[in-house]
């Protein structure tokens, strides 16, 4: 078990948040060749191992599962409707990026494309993001004042700096 009761909690999310990632991505790409099931159960299946590992308690995790859903959603929407590429949605330069999160990043949406089409049309077209929640690498613009906040990693969504707004919409070019 990993010891993480002296992480801030903050970090220790942002943390299961980049581990989750991970796992979906190595479920993925072990499901290459195979007819496995979706996003939505590798995304339930990393869940589980990080609370079987002791990493998150069942509630964290939960949160940070909505959390990596809720970005594969808007990635999924923006990629379906714009047909552009994934550094576009981001909204900066992917070498910004750390490449390792940009590899499995890009890793999950393409090999799940179809698996992101289906929850793409689910989805809200205008997901929202809320102060305290994490986020993977992009940009996000306050719905009260419209100022951009950059992520260039998973990092929680703090309150807008120009008027303490605290939703926020995932900003596309």
């Amino acid at each position: 078990m990993t010891n993480t009761s002296n992480k801030d909690p903050l970090d220790k999310l942002a943390a299961a948040y980049d581990k989750m990632l991970q796992e979906v991505h190595e479920a993925t790409e072990s499901a290459k060749e195979n007819a496995l099931p979706g996003l939505k159960e590798y995304l339930d299946d990393a869940r589980e191992k990080l609370i079987e590992l002791g990493e998150l308690s069942r509630e964290e995790a939960e949160k940070v599962a909505g959390y990596v859903e809720r970005d594969m959603k808007d990635a999924a929407n923006y990629l379906l409707e714009t047909g552009e590429q994934l550094s576009a949605w981001w909204r900066f330069d992917v070498q910004q990026v750390e490449n390792r999160m940009l590899e499995m990043f890009t890793s999950v949406a393409d090999q799940t494309k179809l698996e992101l089409a289906k929850l793409a049309q689910r989805a809200n077209k205008s997901s929202l993001y809320h102060t305290g929640e994490v986020t993977g690498p992009g940009s996000l613009l306050c719905i009260q004042c419209g100022k951009e906040m950059h992520f260039k990693k998973t990092g929680h969504i703090p309150p807008c700096s120009g008027c303490k707004g605290t939703e926020f919409q995932r900003a596309i070019q």
